[in-house]
């Protein structure tokens, strides 16, 4: 690819999520806990569209709009999670909104949001455009990276 862009959400106030990775047994990354969310995209093209743009951030609004369901104020759950049904229990309680994903972590949260960024600007721009790189922080000292 010849060009890049790249755009960022949640680098100001970041998307508010709680997770907990079940798998980490002996860790305290097992409870509970919350981070400010960011996430940023690369994107990349061998030819620019007719504005010169690599993708037009004002499509993006779909992509702002999928983090924010799948992640400000959210639980974020593994579909695996052994206490699923304590967390819908909670959910139809009211007292929690869940987002249930194939694996959670950064390193899982920046494959999701690229494959849905990937997927948004393939059809926005008939293919000549496409999602290269997400970033996702948990906070300025932590984060992952998934690349295409």
């Amino acid at each position: 690819m010849a060009y890049y862009s790249t755009k960022t959400y949640g680098h100001n106030i970041g998307l508010s999520a709680c997770f907990r990775q079940p798998n980490a047994e002996h860790s305290h990354c097992s409870l509970l806990h919350g981070y400010s969310l960011q996430f940023k995209f690369t994107f990349a093209a061998d030819e620019l569209d007719n504005k010169n743009w690599v993708v037009d951030f004002g499509g993006l609004k779909p992509l702002k709009a999928w983090l924010e369901d799948n992640f400000d104020h959210k639980v974020v759950l593994t579909n695996s999670d052994p206490f699923m049904d304590t967390f819908k229990d909670l959910e139809e309680k009211g007292l929690a909104e869940l987002t249930i994903l194939d694996g959670v972590g950064v390193e899982k949260f920046a494959y999701h949001a690229w494959k849905f960024a990937n997927e948004l600007v393939k059809e926005k721009t008939n293919g000549r455009c496409s999602c290269v790189e997400v970033e996702c922080a948990e906070h300025g000292a932590n984060s992952a990276i998934y690349k295409a």
